[in-house]
């Protein structure tokens, strides 16, 4: 078995974690969540999405929370689904920024109301865009195993988005399973097959705990070569556009298996149990 000395962990809970929440969450309470996780080692988070507030309320104040991690001096990431959101992203000089595509076309069309040739061609311009401002760019592939709406999704599937993200460019492709149904058999093969034909891409595991097999399917990402990973502090998440689905994998317990195994992370383990009661607290859903 394969198990690398040192992996990275991307936590996405300010953004993946706190989105889907119903009622306001004080811009405050964000900044202290974000400033809580870079004091315990945290090297990158996905903290602010410039989707229409219309869409997802919830990151309204998307620039007010780039300003600070500016100001914090931290490495975030801004979700950007489209032009516009691009530009916005650039207004505060984000410096990463990502995309998301889903793999399956049903959802994609759901999601954000085009197919999923049609959002990768309007990536084109964002790519070339983002490179011109020095913007380091992650691109999600959603639903990359089953989707609720399409059912099972096929590795042709996936291969077309990847393939495309690899030709325009992308720093690293996120594999997301966004419902939570994968297992990882699925998920050895799947990645295994994809290191194989992009030896020289960096791919990231992004996986939701709606099965409890979040962390089984970590290990099996490893297997294939995978060391970086998506976590939410407290568990915290769950998709909009995914009925069911529930947060990502917890950063605390992603940090102490890969603890327990020897493997490092650079995030302080205690020190992050102190602070997933505080995310915790700001969600009405866990």
């Amino acid at each position: 078995m394969f198990f690398p000395k040192e992996v990275e962990i991307i936590e996405v809970g300010p953004r993946d974690g706190l989105q889907n929440e119903p009622e306001p969450i004080p811009a405050e309470k964000k900044k202290e969540l974000i400033a809580q996780l870079a004091k315990v080692g945290i090297k990158r988070m996905e903290t602010a999405s410039f989707v229409h507030p219309k869409w997802v309320p919830q990151m309204a104040d998307s620039e007010e929370i780039a300003t600070y991690c500016n100001q914090l001096g931290i490495t975030y990431i801004a979700l950007t689904p489209n032009m516009k959101a691009l530009d916005r992203a650039i207004e505060v000089k984000a410096p990463q920024i990502a995309v998301f595509i889903g793999a399956s076309n049903e959802f994609n069309k759901r999601n954000i109301n085009k197919t999923t040739a049609e959002s990768l061609n309007e990536c084109e311009d964002m790519f070339s865009v983002a490179k011109k401002h020095s913007m380091f760019i992650r691109a999600y592939v959603s639903m990359a195993f089953t989707c609720p709406f399409q059912g099972s999704v096929s590795f042709e599937d996936v291969k077309f988005v990847v393939d495309r993200f690899v030709r325009l460019g992308a720093d690293e492709i996120d594999i997301g399973d966004t419902n939570g149904q994968a297992d990882p058999k699925i998920v050895y093969e799947r990645f295994a097959r994809l290191k194989d034909l992009y030896p020289e891409v960096t791919f990231v595991g992004h996986f939701h705990d709606t099965s409890k097999l979040a962390l089984a399917n970590v290990i099996a990402a490893m297997q294939a070569g995978v060391t970086k990973f998506d976590s939410s502090v407290g568990g915290l998440g769950g998709c909009p556009y995914s009925p069911g689905a529930t947060g990502n994998v917890a950063t605390e317990d992603l940090v102490k298996m890969l603890s327990k195994m020897g493997i490092k992370t650079g995030i302080d383990y205690n020190e992050l149990l102190n602070v997933s009661p505080y995310a915790k607290s700001l969600s009405t859903r866990v």
